[in-house]
């Protein structure tokens, strides 16, 4: 079979390699779907902090069902489905106490091993969820959404909380979306303008901040959240939520800065640097800092169910699609053109 590979930074190739072995209590899939998220996107730039080369990318995808024994989560032959792909030891601190996200020795499809992105792959049955329906492009997006859907639960918004999202990729209008399901008032940011618009104007948030510069930020998050006492004295209120979900020391600044005192930071970005801050801010604002790994089996569920009821089109999230031979076009084109790309798919079913 097929396969595509990140050898180095900045360079993809289709391999020949041996059909996979089914194990007991494995399922055999055909890929039909994969879509490449801001960590593949990392690792063929080379800053993502957990890939090593050379690798198998992708753990956003659906698939079809090929061969499964019989099994107690009523999965069968010809089913669409996608997967749960991150494997964690189950022996932990972390597994034994019910975070089987944060896995102490977690290894994520594509990270911290092989992933996706070939033709046939095989997976434990119980990391394999029935699809209910969907349209196979629309379950590949399922994985990305609990990205972002399970750190907006850590955050416990509330109705009415005012929400900044910083990041305008999949991950952070996926996390808008989220937040504003439950009632949040959503303010999305980020650098490029164009996918800024666009991720405001088709999803429906309240407003959105440009950061082109850190006085442009700081005057945009004034103008939305302070407001006058009763004396006509201005108040700096700030947001009660603050999703950073791009990866960068500067955002997870604008997080803690843009956050109002009591307010809430979930960290969902991944990245490679450090960040030199005064961090008696945190103490002064009173601030709840959390971080958001990974995704769980509920996330999962809960999420196809919401898809289906019409609540949440992530159809506007996918922007382009190629076919599998044009993996490494793919990649490059998001590479170079990435302000102007949401959700880049790869269609495994047409290759030519």
């Amino acid at each position: 079979m097929k396969a595509i590979y990140i050898n180095k930074p900045g360079e993809v190739e289709i391999r020949e390699i041996d059909m996979p072995v089914r194990k007991p209590g494995e399922a055999l899939l055909q890929v039909l779907y994969g879509g490449i998220c801001g960590s593949d996107l990392g690792s063929y730039r080379g800053t993502f902090a957990y890939f090593d080369y050379p690798r198998i990318p992708g753990h956003e995808f659906s698939a079809r069902i090929v061969e499964i024994d019989e099994n107690e989560y009523g999965l069968k032959e010809g089913m669409i489905v996608t997967c749960n792909p991150y494997f964690n030891c189950g022996h932990c601190s972390s597994c034994e106490r019910g975070f089987a996200n944060a896995c102490m020795d977690n290894q994520t499809m594509g990270c911290q091993r092989d992933g996706a992105f070939c033709e046939y792959i095989t997976m434990p049955v119980e990391r394999i969820y029935d699809g209910k329906g969907l349209d196979p492009k629309i379950l590949a997006a399922i994985e990305p959404f609990c990205i972002s859907y399970h750190g907006i639960q850590r955050a416990q918004i509330r109705k009415g909380d005012k929400v900044l999202v910083i990041g305008a990729g999949t991950i952070g209008v996926l996390a808008g979306c989220a937040a504003k399901a439950l009632g949040g008032e959503v303010y999305l940011c980020d650098i490029a303008e164009d996918k800024l618009r666009y991720g405001v104007e088709t999803f429906g948030f309240a407003g959105m901040i440009l950061n082109e510069s850190p006085e442009a930020f700081e005057k945009a998050v004034g103008d939305l959240t302070d407001r006058l006492d009763v004396r006509g004295n201005q108040l700096i209120n700030g947001f009660d939520v603050c999703i950073e979900a791009v990866g960068l020391p500067s955002t997870f600044q604008n997080c803690v800065d843009a956050a109002a005192f009591g307010g809430k930071v979930v960290l969902i970005g991944v990245g490679k640097k450090n960040l030199d801050f005064n961090f008696t801010l945190l103490q002064k604002k009173e601030l709840n800092v959390f971080g958001s790994r990974n995704a769980l089996k509920k996330d999962f569920v809960e999420l196809i169910d919401l898809v289906r009821s019409g609540k949440a089109d992530l159809e506007k999230i996918i922007t382009n699609l190629y076919p599998f031979q044009d993996a490494a076009k793919a990649f490059a084109d998001f590479d170079q053109n990435g302000t102007q790309m949401l959700k880049v798919m790869i269609d495994f079913t047409a290759q030519g």
